[in-house]
């Protein structure tokens, strides 16, 4: 199903605004040695320089060292534990969403790291030969703002391409089809929407590049806010409530994702507080603010997943195309519809036709604070 023009002209701007957002972090750096006067990639060691942690924080190191293996998982299941103890689930839980939930979360560690270790071991050396550590120069300050920059960046376009693009939807779909909000959305994907993740071999190559340290930080600080912004638990509902924090829950949401902001994207509705046609940003909201993709409402959708959601088997929703369902009218069957909210005219509605009706982030309500 091809896409209307207005949305092909909107996707290519926002392309080039985004090119330019690559830019700045690595045009400050540049600035800062120009005001110093100093040149250091001139007597680049090629060595990583070693970043010692406060003594404060040295009992985090081990989470930060292992967060891609059992620090993830540790933190994730306590959340988890955390959710089912407060009854979040809402028994919605069943048999089929379990065995999805759990296939998501525990194949990838296991089928993902030969991938990424075959691109940073065999690969990056022959597409990049001689290179390593040529970035070692870079401090660790401006390596975090570089790599959170791109890695979220490019993640906000691979998330909303998916969304907007008819064809990549399937491949996205397992992620909204749970009708739960909850810790195990974090990792609920079809695994080759996983797998081609462009923003892992992006950090994969500036980590290869010698931006390690700054790289480690930025997956501990993005696991832990992607991580919440999944959460059933509304962790940000206290910053609407108290008109104290107003100020701070105004920049705190259209800087980084919040469970009222992603939990609209997970509606399973398009509304006044629905937004699954937008409200894209993962790390970071801002994004969403910048390419008026998202909505604020400080409110809590009543129902998630997807209205034309068949419970397809956990085969064809973890690894569609390679395995299809056999349920009839299934966007993951061999002769399903490409997106099951097909509009009788033919064409798709998008995220500027809800949001703001193309004037962006709504205002900020500050009443209904009664969703939960």
């Amino acid at each position: 199903m091809p896409i209307d023009n207005i949305l092909a002209k909107k996707i290519s701007k926002d392309i080039t605004v985004s090119l330019f957002i690559y830019t700045l972090p690595v045009a400050v750096l540049f600035l800062y040695f120009a005001i110093k006067g100093e040149t250091p990639w001139v007597n680049n060691a090629h060595v990583p320089v070693p970043v010692n942690l406060p003594a404060a924080l040295k009992f985090i190191a081990p989470v930060f060292k292992n967060i891609q293996s059992w620090g993830f998982i540790v933190i994730a299941l306590v959340l988890g534990a955390f959710e089912f103890g407060l009854g979040l689930y809402d028994n919605k839980w069943t048999k089929t969403e379990r065995t999805i939930d759990i296939v998501c979360f525990l194949a990838p560690k296991f089928l993902l790291p030969p991938v990424t270790a075959y691109f940073s071991l065999k690969l990056l050396p022959l597409i990049l030969p001689g290179l390593t550590n040529q970035f070692s120069w870079v401090p660790f300050w401006a390596g975090f703002f570089i790599i959170a920059v791109a890695d979220d960046l490019t993640q906000y376009w691979y998330h909303r391409l998916h969304h907007q693009l008819p064809f990549l939807w399937r491949f996205h779909r397992t992620h909204h089809s749970a009708p739960y909000m909850g810790m195990a959305m974090a990792s609920r994907q079809n695994f080759i929407y996983t797998v081609f993740f462009s923003q892992i071999y992006l950090t994969a190559t500036l980590v290869y590049l010698g931006l390690g340290f700054p790289a480690l930080f930025v997956t501990v600080i993005k696991s832990f806010i992607t991580l919440s912004a999944h959460s059933s638990i509304a962790w940000d509902k206290p910053f609407y409530k108290y008109k104290v924090l107003h100020p701070v829950a105004w920049v705190l949401e259209r800087f980084i994702s919040t469970p009222a902001t992603h939990q609209s994207h997970h509606a399973d509705s398009v509304d006044a507080i629905g937004n699954y046609k937008g409200n894209f940003g993962n790390m970071f909201f801002l994004w969403d603010v910048i390419f008026k993709t998202g909505i604020i409402t400080r409110k809590y959708p009543q129902s998630f997943g997807i209205k034309f959601y068949k419970q397809e088997e956990w085969y064809a929703q973890f690894l569609w195309p390679i395995f299809k369902s056999k349920k009839p009218g299934s966007e993951l069957s061999s002769n399903g519809p490409e997106v099951g909210d097909e509009i009788g005219s033919g064409r798709l509605y998008y995220e500027e036709d809800y949001a703001g009706h193309g004037q962006g982030i709504e205002p900020v309500t500050y009443k209904s604070l009664s969703n939960s």
